[in-house]
């Protein structure tokens, strides 16, 4: 009995802890943004330049675009004079409306805000029925501002000018309860498509969001991955963690399990 209790005390003390595991992508250089979603990943570089990324190779797509996004949405971007486009059949095809930053990541909506930092949604019917010119577009304008909104199947997550965090729910209409803030300080944030939530801190260190569920999407708290560097960019889909350092450095991460020894508590 007591070798039996002996083993699952030990038992007990060993608990599975998860570590990343980061990798440079060495052939992926000076990018600035990056997206990920439903296993595909896209982002520009410091020229502006979009790519799509398959394995560790970037191939360059047409036009020219300050930030880039991928989701159930589809394609879209918005270059330096804040155009908004849609990649249809291969071709980025401008719509109407003027963002600096949009997301995709919704249940087939687009967000975005402007350079007045108003936050902006478009329905879904709108998002996926968008071919082009003559297509309507009615642009729904949301509570508040923010410099950055990101949208997953749990609700819509954003920062605003003086790094605060936001939660907000909103359906497929753009129909929302406003904003709920959040502990916590970030200048820019996402949301997978699984709904996990990771963002990066102005002095460059990264964080996700943790107990995130469908009954309690604003999660329980905040944990810091560390990183070997400052980073500025972070996007994360099935199963990997995409980080772009402040200098260019594209990373990938994977998390690994490790068993945690623990000391039992002492009487």
């Amino acid at each position: 009995m007591r070798a039996t209790a002996a083993v699952l005390l030990v038992l007990c003390l060993l608990v599975i802890s998860h570590a990343w595991n980061c990798q440079t992508v060495v052939d992926v250089k000076n990018l600035m943004q990056i997206d990920a979603g439903l296993g595909q990943v896209v982002a520009t570089d410091t020229s502006q330049i979009p790519y799509y990324l398959v394995g560790d190779k970037c191939i360059p797509l047409p036009g020219s675009l300050k930030h880039i996004t991928v989701g159930p949405a589809g394609i879209w971007g918005v270059n330096k004079a804040d155009s908004i486009h849609k990649c249809v059949a291969g071709n980025w095809v401008q719509a109407a409306g003027l963002l600096k930053q949009l997301d995709a990541g919704g249940e087939q909506f687009i967000v975005g805000a402007n350079m007045a930092d108003t936050p902006f949604c478009l329905t879904r019917s709108a998002t996926v029925g968008y071919k082009g010119p003559g297509s309507p577009l009615p642009w729904t304008g949301l509570p508040g501002a923010v410099k950055y909104y990101s949208c997953g199947p749990f609700g819509c997550w954003a920062v605003n000018k003086n790094d605060d965090i936001y939660i907000m729910s909103l359906n497929l209409d753009c129909q929302n309860k406003g904003w709920s803030q959040i502990d916590g300080k970030l200048s820019m944030i996402e949301v997978a498509t699984d709904g996990s939530v990771f963002g990066v801190n102005s002095e460059g260190s990264v964080f996700t969001r943790d107990g995130i569920t469908a009954s309690k999407p604003e999660g329980t708290g905040w944990s810091n991955i560390p990183m070997s560097m400052r980073m500025g960019h972070v996007t994360y889909d099935l199963g990997r963690l995409w980080v772009i350092s402040k200098t260019g450095v594209t990373m990938v991460c994977t998390t690994i399990a490790s068993p945690l020894h623990l000391k039992a508590p002492s009487a």
